[in-house]
């Protein structure tokens, strides 16, 4: 064989593995491929896996369909006119039906085209709702309420909204202080009314021990007027069977019932 057979032959082989390498695409896992023919996009979408497309006039654009993230920030107005800086995430992913449709309309970046304006018109009409006290105490109904507004928007183009979370709500310096001093107003208010309170019962308790006080010296008073012996009863009943060590007459002899004998003004008793 010739050189220049070899060389032709060469040349057919590399141009046969070249056009042969057109006719195959494969589609990765987690996306979905959209056929373009001469600028022409067409409807079918291509699942994963090994297709075949017409070498030279076709191509195949791979479409993300794994969920993705958008983090953005910027500034809203709160039903009471003040400025909110806030910052959010959301988790969003394309419907793989409407892959060709998104291309074809939009293109690859539908992210910054369609979803970041679509985020921050959404939280502007939403906070709009809300003073930014209740922005505040009311976050998870307003995610929810921007999350529904954002899907309205995004949805007709085949993007579905799976999460949203409002990472961060800020006001200003004035409106943080005037919501500190107001908390601080508030817990006062509360310890007054717990103190109030506190002293209400105190009084309470020593009205009721004093009625118990009375109701007993009555009861007592009444025993006494019915039975006079009624104190030497008690005192009997309180005695613990003890003599006392010394006992003392009108004499002023002090006698010891030990057996020993005790002293009166220093001298011993005989």
């Amino acid at each position: 064989m010739s050189k220049k057979k070899i060389v032709f032959t060469v040349i057919g082989v590399v141009l046969g593995i070249l056009v042969l390498s057109q006719c195959f695409t494969v589609v990765p896992a987690g996306h979905t491929g959209v056929a373009v023919t001469l600028g022409s996009v067409s409807d079918n979408v291509l699942q994963e896996g090994l297709h075949f497309k017409i070498p030279f006039v076709q191509s195949v654009v791979q479409m993300n369909n794994r969920t993705q993230k958008i983090t953005t920030d910027g500034t809203a107005s709160s039903k009471d006119l003040q400025v909110i800086s806030y910052s959010v995430a959301v988790n969003y992913k394309v419907n793989n039906k409407a892959s060709s449709n998104l291309y074809q309309s939009v293109g690859n970046n539908y992210e910054n085209v369609v979803i970041a304006p679509a985020i921050q018109e959404s939280i502007k009409a939403v906070t709009a709702r809300f003073t930014a006290e209740d922005l505040i105490i009311r976050r998870q109904e307003v995610g929810d309420q921007i999350k529904d507004n954002l899907s309205e928007k995004i949805t007709p183009y085949g993007l579905d909204v799976e999460v949203f979370n409002i990472v961060d709500f800020d006001f200003s310096e004035e409106f943080n202080k005037a919501v500190e001093a107001k908390q601080t107003a508030q817990q006062q208010a509360l310890k007054a009314e717990q103190d109030l309170s506190r002293i209400k019962v105190e009084a309470e308790q020593k009205i009721e021990q004093a009625r118990a006080e009375a109701e007993s010296i009555k009861l007592i008073q009444e025993t006494l007027s019915k039975s006079p012996g009624y104190i030497e009863y008690v005192k009997w009943n309180k005695w613990d069977g003890k003599l006392p060590n010394v006992m003392g007459g009108d004499s002023g002899l002090i006698l010891d019932v030990t057996g020993e004998a005790g002293q009166i003004g220093g001298t011993q008793a005989e």
